[in-house]
């Protein structure tokens, strides 16, 4: 029998047995949580098709086609950064392309009019940033749905657009702006200067939406913005400066695509919303709002501009690529729902609660002499 003042060491810290090891669980809980990412498939896409085409689509690898696949989805990456924004506080805006044209058609007027390309800039930007604040006015200020809005705007902005310019075309921009557009960066062939400078912008707009309080604050627009409101989120002021950023977005990209192309017309980028869309839905972003990211949007859009791009090298037709771009559309919108309905289906459904096993009463507690 040991003394009384004898102190015995403690057990050694150990797991019991088939308690799991959290050290060595760590990467496995990481792999699991990547691989359960939204943007996973989309990435995951992104890779099989561009490995896919290159080994067997002809001319699909080369420095040529990687410049025009970059120059054909720069406008559709820039206005889908701001467009991943709006769809996840809940909002869309499908004047994007309509914009665009009407910043277009503004500045072929400023060209023929004799305004120097700078001053024109500038000037496209500001309709660009009038246009978006009209939608942000009508969806915070009137209280109208953005589906309904946006739509109206889109029919409203393409129609001023035929006002200015009507069936014609300008094509007298100097061919210093329109091969400066389209110049690579640092000479690297396959890579213009345009795909590094969407490259920047997406990482600050990826930094603003999952590193600050003001994109933590959008997904809580999403999942419910009456609650965001009583957080303290000014919900309709960040819904208008969200709008008026995707119109001075598109006004830019409207600038970029007139030079990009040389000419400004009406009817330019004439449906180019629904690839927005379709990116930004394919990229993860919930339709219903609260979820996404910019990794898995711009994934989307270089997966969507890849899909067609090898479609065009194949011969497929124009009117093809647009039955083409509907699917994926629709299915990027049913697949994550379906996805959601299987795991519900298979998540365990809670029992019923157990109840607790009463303590013993003092009366029922055996006495020292009894224990004895």
């Amino acid at each position: 029998m040991a003394p009384e003042n004898t102190v015995t060491a403690p057990a050694p810290d150990r797991a019991p047995k088939g308690a799991p090891n959290r050290a060595g669980d760590r990467p496995a809980s990481r792999i699991r949580s990547l691989l359960s990412a939204r943007e996973t498939p989309v990435v995951s896409a992104l890779v099989v098709t561009l490995l896919a085409a290159g080994l067997f689509v002809d001319m699909f690898a080369t420095g040529r086609n990687i410049d025009f696949l970059l120059l054909s989805v720069a406008a559709i990456a820039l206005m889908a950064l701001p467009m991943t924004l709006i769809v996840i506080t809940g909002e869309i805006d499908l004047s994007v392309a309509s914009t665009l044209a009407l910043t277009s058609a503004t500045l072929g007027v400023l060209w023929e009019a004799g305004v120097a390309i700078e001053t024109a800039l500038w000037i496209c930007l500001a309709v660009g940033a009038l246009l978006g604040a009209l939608n942000g006015f009508l969806v915070t200020v009137c209280g109208l749905p953005s589906l309904a809005v946006t739509i109206g705007t889109m029919a409203l902005y393409r129609g001023l657009a035929y006002v200015l310019l009507g069936d014609r075309a300008v094509a007298s921009y100097p061919q210093s702006w329109i091969g400066g557009v389209r110049a690579p960066f640092l000479g690297i062939e396959g890579l213009p200067w345009i795909a590094v400078a969407i490259l920047v912008l997406a990482v600050a707009f990826g930094v603003l939406l999952h590193a600050t309080a003001v994109g933590r604050s959008l997904f809580d627009i999403g999942n419910n913005d009456e609650a965001a409101h009583f957080a303290g989120v000014p919900v309709r002021w960040t819904k208008f400066w969200l709008f008026t950023l995707s119109g001075v977005v598109a006004g830019s990209a409207g600038f970029f695509w007139t030079l990009q192309y040389g000419t400004s017309r009406a009817d330019t980028a004439f449906g180019l919303e629904l690839q927005v869309v379709a990116a930004v839905l394919l990229g993860g972003v919930s339709i219903f709002g609260g979820i996404g990211s910019i990794l898995g949007v711009m994934s989307g859009v270089v997966l969507l501009g890849a899909i067609r791009n090898a479609l065009q090298l194949f011969g497929i037709s124009s009117e093809v690529l647009q039955v083409v771009t509907g699917l994926i559309l629709i299915a990027s919108v049913v697949t994550p729902n379906l996805v959601a309905r299987v795991r519900a289906r298979r998540a365990p459904v809670p029992g019923p609660p157990s109840e607790p096993t009463p303590a013993p009463s003092a009366a029922s507690a055996p006495t020292k002499g009894e224990a004895s």
